[in-house]
């Protein structure tokens, strides 16, 4: 029996590989299935099951190509409706892989479909449970992710499922049980999730705060709902493409998107299709110099979940400025969420535009020393574009708290004639901010390098941390 973990640190998401005597099970893969495809190839096995635990929001799953491919079987918990071919499975039933077996159980909360898979070894001993986004390392699944599309359901309600399927399922389970989760630390789907990408049922049955044998349901419920962020603005379109399956093959995308493009041409398709010039190099790089009116969403960070935040259309078609050699894999990871719209890129990059004579822009940037030198006049804000969250922790005393997450819903409440310092953690985010504010006509706009990690130095010393 080999189990092997697929971890993608963008989406802080975990697909699994489990083979045994040749045969082949895959737990949530991601859009881009070759690497599971030559996983079985290498070791001469065959993909017979591909097993989800439910229908994803922040990632388009691979489990309809992956099936296409391989002539597996695509397979759901009880009460899953897909818009396509697959088995969903009766809670308890029991998948047979090889030498070993795989129980379902029915653990509704997350979403109402949830599902995690028992792996049962060669002697039928429990050996590990996946619990895609039902249990976390430190932490249990946000329920409220479906809102939008099943607005009769209250998170409440499903947090009261959540806490039976948690203490009736997999509590029950021996303490030595591998727990491997969907998520790990960054996802937002879950709160507060530990930076351990699996333990065992006997650890979190001791730290996990959520499963405490003196927490009630109410409590429990309580504790659940309180405080949860919205989820980002994508993830009810990615549910939906998850359930129809509707989407072209990744081979289709890449093949339609990775296409060098001449200054000429890079001009003209924006043009003529409305594009948006999606830039995702390094946001130093961006800051020293980039097409006017284009978006920064850095390579380096996270990439992804970003830009489904703040790219409010999947269909929206994209313009790419990249790094050289980069070009398939920002393609594959706008595809992994949804995004299967980009049209080339700009040949040559950056140099290539300026070479042909082309406008370049570029932003103000200070350090945070030089911020506090200067006395700025009342038309100037300090602009935190942190999470809330971040910001009551601490800020910069009389800083504007306008959350990056949400700019697009926001960003009507800003003032053309003021000039705003832009600050964020350490840099990423108020990169980000300051190229949205900048393609929407806002002019004054200065950086803050460091973000509120120098800022807080500085200001410290000065008594101006609120």
């Amino acid at each position: 029996m080999k189990i092997e973990q697929f971890y993608t640190k963008c989406l802080s998401e975990a697909s699994y590989y489990i083979e045994s005597n040749g045969e082949v099970a895959i737990i949530d893969p991601l859009r881009d299935v070759s690497q599971y495809i030559e996983q079985a190839k290498k070791n001469n096995a065959k993909i017979k099951y591909v097993l989800e635990t439910h229908f994803h929001a922040d990632f388009v799953s691979g489990h309809v190509e992956l099936s296409k491919k391989t002539d597996s079987t695509i397979v759901f918990g009880p009460s899953a409706k897909p818009n396509y071919k697959a088995k969903v499975a009766e809670d308890g039933e029991i998948l047979t892989l090889g030498d070993v077996s795989i129980k379902v159980l029915h653990t509704p909360g997350h979403t109402l479909e949830s599902a995690c898979y028992l792996l049962l070894d060669e002697a039928g001993r429990e050996h590990a449970v996946f619990t895609g986004d039902t249990l976390f390392v430190g932490e249990v699944g946000r329920p409220d992710l479906v809102q939008k599309l099943r607005r009769e359901i209250t998170p409440q309600y499903l947090a009261g499922l959540l806490f039976d399927s948690l203490h009736n399922k997999l509590m029950t389970l021996p303490d030595d049980v591998i727990v491997y989760p969907g998520h790990g630390a960054g996802s937002a789907c879950g709160k507060n999730i530990g930076k351990e990408t699996a333990s065992t049922i006997g650890n979190q049955r001791q730290f996990n705060y959520a499963l405490s044998p003196t927490l009630t349901k109410t409590e429990f419920i309580e504790n659940l709902v309180v405080g949860l962020d919205s989820p980002p603005s994508y993830f009810p379109a990615n549910v939906i493409l998850n359930i129809t399956g509707e989407l072209k093959s990744l081979d289709e995308v890449l093949q339609a998107g990775n296409i060098a493009l001449s200054v000429d041409q890079f001009e003209k398709i924006r043009k003529d299709q409305n594009a948006m010039i999606l830039d995702t190099r390094e946001t130093d790089e961006f800051a020293k110099g980039f097409i006017p009116g284009s978006i920064s969403i850095g390579i380096g960070g996270s990439f992804a979940p970003w830009v489904g935040t703040l790219i409010p259309e999947l269909k929206q078609p994209l313009l790419l400025v990249v790094e050289n050699g980069r070009e398939e894999e920002v393609i594959t990871r706008l595809a992994r969420v949804g995004y299967d719209n980009p049209l080339g890129f700009l040949q040559g990059g950056i140099p290539s535009w300026t070479k042909a004579g082309k406008k370049i822009d570029s932003l103000k940037e200070i350090t945070a020393e030089e911020y506090f030198e200067v006395e700025y006049s009342p038309n100037t804000t300090l602009l935190d574009v942190r999470r809330e969250s971040e910001f009551k922790i601490g800020h910069i005393e009389n800083a504007e708290n306008v959350p990056l997450d949400y700019i697009n819903e926001n960003i009507k409440s800003l003032d053309f004639n003021r000039e705003y310092f832009v600050h964020c953690a350490g840099g990423y985010r108020s990169v980000v901010m300051c190229s949205i504010l900048k393609s929407n006509g806002f002019n004054k706009i200065v950086n803050i390098l460091g973000g509120y990690s120098s800022l807080s130095a500085v200001a410290s010393r000065q008594s101006k941390v609120s």
